[in-house]
């Protein structure tokens, strides 16, 4: 063997594939870890959905390839969704590709219009996936600064100092993870102008828009956003369907047409009972929403309770399925989450495996029952 891809030399194992096998360690013997380090839905998907895919299954002429684009019906499904939700008009045959989940989506966006050495703009604190995509093509990642001074929100003064001529791309994601912040129309608005000024391509990461926020929006509300601007958008949180793999990408047709050239050649098409169930998902009404949320507030009620007993400052503001807090002693983010873990058997997320503007900070999951929460609580009290 001539040994392994030079790209494998710029990314790391994902954060928590690691941990997880120390957490998994622990459990095995006998160690009752509570996990509140993962945004995986604990909450199973409406039972209009279920049954979507089990009528589906039952269909022996349901279990052949699909299409790369989807379903008509599927395509037709997410339109009217952006436009039920978002006020956004999109044509279901040009301008919508449905994703084996939005993960896949950053990969092949990567591959569509990046090359060797082209530059792309990736928050900090972020997803590390973005810059992990980035790499994986061998462009460069050139990491943007929020904090919690500018609401984390990208300081455009700052970011029109640097030499932007090889910047082809920009990640943005809001609410953001992991901090919650919400973005509003000004925000959007600030974002377009600085893509078409410098002809920088903008990706909006959007799987968060519903949780325990009452105004869901997307950045191709903006007028003239679809010229320069693609979303991701996911049912996996919104839905309940992580394990699903459901997502869609959704813009101007020749920017989705290139995405859909790599698609189409890394995958064969979702099986029909998903997208039968993605289906249902997106039909469903505010009531599944409300109902969402009333859970995930009463989690986040009790998650903040937690945060007062570990003398951590939160972000009551923020919105999404986590509860983003400073540490407020010196104690480092990894040393915190350590200890919480030998000490206690809880795990939450570092927040410095975000970025470096992550430091002092720690991620707290909702998507764990109130009972479990009490439980971490009685452990710290």
């Amino acid at each position: 063997m001539k040994g392994f891809s030079n790209r494998l030399t710029y990314i790391e194992e994902y954060y928590f594939s690691k941990k997880l096998k120390e957490v998994r360690q622990l459990i095995s013997e006998g160690k009752p870890v509570i996990n509140m380090g993962i945004g995986s839905p604990d909450l199973p998907p409406h039972p209009s959905v279920i049954k979507a895919l089990q009528d589906t299954a039952s269909d022996s002429l349901s279990h052949g390839y699909q299409g790369y684009q989807g379903i008509p019906e599927l395509r037709k499904a997410f339109a009217d969704f952006y436009q039920k939700y978002y006020g956004v008009d999109l044509n279901p045959n040009a301008e919508i590709l449905p994703l084996m989940g939005s993960k896949e989506g950053i990969v092949h966006i990567s591959m569509a219009f990046l090359n060797a050495g082209d530059e792309v703009l990736i928050p900090n604190p972020g997803y590390p996936t973005y810059a992990s995509a980035v790499q994986l093509v061998e462009a460069k990642a050139v990491f943007y600064d929020l904090d919690k001074i500018n609401d984390w929100q990208p300081n455009f003064a700052e970011l029109k100092k640097n030499d932007l001529s090889k910047v082809k791309l920009m990640w943005v994601n809001y609410p953001h993870m992991p901090t919650g912040a919400r973005a509003n129309q000004d925000l959007f608005e600030k974002i377009i102008q600085f893509g078409k000024k410098h002809n920088i391509l903008i990706i909006h990461d959007n799987p968060y828009s519903f949780i325990l926020e009452d105004k869901p929006s997307s950045i191709l509300s903006i007028n003239g956003a679809k010229e320069i601007a693609l979303e991701l958008n996911s049912l996996s949180k919104t839905a309940n369907m992580a394990g699903w793999r459901v997502g869609a990408l959704v813009g101007k047709a020749e920017l989705v047409d290139a995405v859909l050239k790599v698609k189409s050649n890394m995958d064969s098409g979702m099986f029909l009972g998903i997208q039968k169930g993605a289906i249902a998902a997106l039909s469903l009404g505010q009531d599944w929403y409300a109902s969402l949320n009333e859970t995930y507030g009463k989690r986040r009620n009790l998650v903040w309770e937690l945060a007062d007993l570990l003398d951590l400052e939160v972000e009551k503001e923020a919105v999404g399925m986590f509860v983003w807090a400073k540490i407020k002693n010196d104690k480092t983010d990894i040393d915190f989450v350590d200890e919480l873990l030998d000490q206690h058997h809880l795990f939450i997320t570092p927040g410095s495996v975000f970025g470096s503007q992550g430091k002092g900070y720690v991620r707290f999951s909702l998507c764990i029952s109130e009972k479990k929460i009490e439980e971490v609580i009685n452990r710290i009290k």
